[in-house]
């Protein structure tokens, strides 16, 4: 059965831009996935580890019946494949790609967590992710415009950019 998945996407090395593309163009490749929906471009500033590049990141929806961990693997793939590596924590990326939701599911693996255990912290996350789904309400009840309000109350909203 299908299910409505929500995918962050992230880059700070290189043609940024040029990286999401790529990262979207390979993730339409996988049979069993429908890109259905792309969020703008946005600029943010790293998370966790400060001192590095700016980040492009977007949010896209899908639609998928690729169970969750396979499609984890899926995008792990994508991004060995982009040159990422895994040396520093929230360290520079060439592309990140996190599943944020899947369906209603709730997973707590040793691999995979979701919903991301840190998306109602991040702006980068919260804000394209309502940009294109603005009636969304989170497993935990809440909607996406509230804790949106409540990240932008506490982080202003200098720290994003739509491009």
């Amino acid at each position: 059965m299908q299910q409505t998945s929500y995918i962050s996407l992230g880059s700070n090395i290189g043609d940024k831009i040029e990286n999401l593309n790529k990262s979207i163009s390979e993730i339409s490749k996988i049979n069993g996935v429908d890109i259905t929906n792309c969020s703008s471009l946005y600029i943010t500033k790293p998370w966790g580890k400060t001192d590095q590049d700016d980040f492009i990141n977007q949010v896209i929806e899908i639609k998928t019946d690729i169970k969750p961990l396979k499609l984890l693997y899926k995008f792990q793939n994508i991004e060995i494949n982009m040159g990422r590596q895994r040396s520093i924590k929230w360290g520079p990326r060439i592309i990140d790609i996190d599943i944020l939701l899947y369906g209603e599911q709730s997973i707590d693996s040793e691999e995979l967590k979701v919903p991301h255990p840190l998306m109602l912290k991040r702006l980068f996350v919260l804000y394209p992710l309502w940009e294109i789904a603005p009636e969304l309400i989170l497993p935990n009840g809440t909607r996406i415009k509230e804790v949106l309000d409540r990240v932008l109350t506490r982080e202003g909203g200098n720290s994003i950019t739509k491009i």
